[in-house]
């Protein structure tokens, strides 16, 4: 792999500067971590938590697990037991596997719940207790423990525990992000357990959330049953019932985590080992990937014009496709078959017009054979073995919907608003929604996350994913190509400056260090092109394998680091 991929700068935190990019002078060039043996990529300081896994003997899927609930104290913006994901997984000795943990509507959810008397959708789908739904992650992680875990379920939870009992030292994003959310400002709970009464954590200082110490201490003992028939889920189901929530004990009861079969898939000589539905975001990546191919995009280099215009067409008809034909697979027919059939596919690619936009009008979805439909965080790891794992797991909005549960240190996810709340009304995340997606007791929401794992030649290659709502697979697919199109290093892929269309509304989002001239050639391509502040894409953290080490890569657009050894 080359290691001389395309230098960037960046200002403090995560945005991008203005000075020129595509033929100018970096200013700074961030190198990827490398390692020997482990890497394990998330949000500090949890990352920490995985290589001290790693080093008492367990796998990579036991680093999982610590991570996983470390992200609760250390990542409470988008890391929490109340909320659900997917991980996918990939052992040593070629089994694969891919855990649904996405959280279900409560057995009293009904299709038309959040639209009001004149039949027009409200925000109760993600705002308040009934916003809800019924959490996964715990039983996603204990099944993946049970599975494949080398060490006690006790011995995964104890860094956790002991971060939010003993505390750590407040990130400088985390003490910012915590003084600033509103939604925890709004809920008398989160704002006394997160925001202190007004009293802001500051930056360095050691924060503890004893609530949380204890709740995942009981977990820790007691293992999943715990948090879904136990004194936990005593005292969720209960708070649930006092403030019009929808979730009962029953809920609780009847959530299973799922093992489905992960979808895979070739691009030149690798292969894509990615999320199935209810996720919708693997079958874009893979479809992407499919157009993609054979049509010489690449040929213009990266961050042309011509390159770009691709990408973006591409991403347009995925779009199109996911909100018609996906849903949770155990309550619609998803043609995935159809829509990933290389003779579809290539009627997809023959559609694209070179040199003009087409509008998304005019594309709509497509007719597949058998067809007949932000806030998350994401983590790698690798072990010494090379067993992998890529999980992507969510409360969907910031903090959820910002309602901690009292006497849990627990935060709510808002995820049903994921579900089409109406027909042709955009969500939390402008994505216009269809009929296979609407709200049914015991149904998953359709997702965007892709924890994904690439083999090049039958050996690991690549473990990546990214939390951003609807831009997951849009991000996924270009930190790939930026590896194996146009020559990257890890952390070069991941800090490129991306674009983002999502068929709906039709315009191209585009992050700074993407040059005017670029973006005014994609105007006269017939493209709505324009920046937008911030971020527009979702963030990535990648692991490579790079002649027998690895590179490990955190995302700047938030707090992702990479630690190894």
């Amino acid at each position: 792999m080359h290691q001389h991929g395309f230098r960037r700068a960046f200002s403090a935190f995560f945005i991008y500067s203005s000075t020129a990019f595509f033929g100018g002078v970096p200013l700074e060039a961030r190198e990827p971590v490398h390692a020997k043996h482990a890497m394990v990529v998330a949000s500090q300081p949890a990352e920490q938590v995985g290589i001290e896994i790693l080093k008492k003997g367990g796998n990579a899927v036991d680093a999982a697990v610590a991570v996983g609930f470390a992200l609760n104290a250390a990542y409470p913006f988008a890391a929490a037991i109340g909320g659900g994901g997917f991980m996918t997984i990939r052992m040593a000795d070629g089994t694969s596997t891919f855990i649904d943990f996405r959280e279900e509507a409560p057995a009293k959810a009904s299709k038309d719940m959040y639209l009001d008397a004149s039949g027009n959708a409200t925000r109760e789908s993600a705002s308040g207790w009934k916003s809800s739904g019924v959490p996964g992650t715990v039983r996603g992680f204990e099944m993946a423990h049970k599975k494949f875990g080398k060490l006690k379920w006790a011995e995964d939870l104890a860094p956790a525990v002991a971060m939010a009992e003993k505390g750590f030292p407040a990130p400088y994003a985390m003490a910012e992000m915590l003084r600033t959310a509103r939604s925890l400002g709004n809920n008398p709970e989160s704002k006394r357990v997160y925001q202190r009464d007004g009293k802001f954590f500051e930056a360095g200082e050691m924060v503890t959330f004893p609530d949380l110490a204890k709740t995942m201490a009981r977990i820790a003992a007691k293992g999943a049953d715990e948090f879904y028939l136990g004194e936990t889920a005593h005292i969720f189901a209960a708070a649930m019932e006092a403030n019009g929530g929808l979730i009962t004990l029953d809920d609780l009861k009847n959530y299973k985590a799922v093992e489905r079969k992960p979808l895979t898939g070739k691009y030149r000589n690798y292969t894509i080992i990615t999320a199935p539905p209810p996720s919708a975001g693997g079958m874009g990546i893979l479809q992407m990937l499919g157009m993609l191919e054979g049509s010489g995009y690449e040929k213009g280099g990266f961050g042309s014009a011509s390159a770009l215009h691709y990408e973006a067409e591409v991403m347009r008809r995925f779009y199109a496709d996911r909100n018609q034909y996906i849903g949770d697979p155990d309550f619609v027919k998803n043609p995935i078959a159809g829509l990933l059939d290389p003779a579809y596919i290539a009627s997809r690619r023959a559609s694209i017009d070179p040199a003009h936009a087409t509008p998304s009008t005019v594309v709509g979805p497509g007719k597949p054979a058998g067809a007949e439909s932000s806030e998350t965080t994401h983590f790698d790891v690798v072990d010494e073995q090379g067993n992998a794992v890529s999980v992507t797991f969510t409360l969907n909005g910031g903090y959820g919907n910002g309602i901690t549960v009292p006497g849990l240190g627990i935060l709510l996810n808002n995820e049903m608003d994921d579900f089409t709340s109406k027909v042709g009304a955009p969500n939390l995340f402008g994505l216009v929604q269809g009929r296979q997606n609407t709200i049914a007791p015991g149904k998953r929401p359709l997702s965007s996350m892709a924890p994904t794992i690439v083999l090049k030649d039958d050996k690991l290659f690549a473990v990546m994913g990214g939390p951003g709502g609807s831009r997951i697979p849009s991000a996924i697919l270009q930190a790939f190509i930026d590896v194996v199109d146009f020559g990257m290093n890890a952390q070069d892929a991941v800090d490129a400056p991306r674009i983002h269309h999502q068929w709906l509304p039709d315009r191209i989002t585009m992050e700074k260090g993407i040059s005017p001239d670029t973006i005014e050639s994609l105007k006269a391509r017939g493209h709505d092109a324009r920046y937008e502040g911030g971020p527009v894409t979702a963030e990535v953290e990648m692991i490579l394998i790079d002649g027998g080490w690895l590179q490990g890569a955190g995302d700047p657009r938030r707090s992702g680091t990479a630690a190894g050894y």
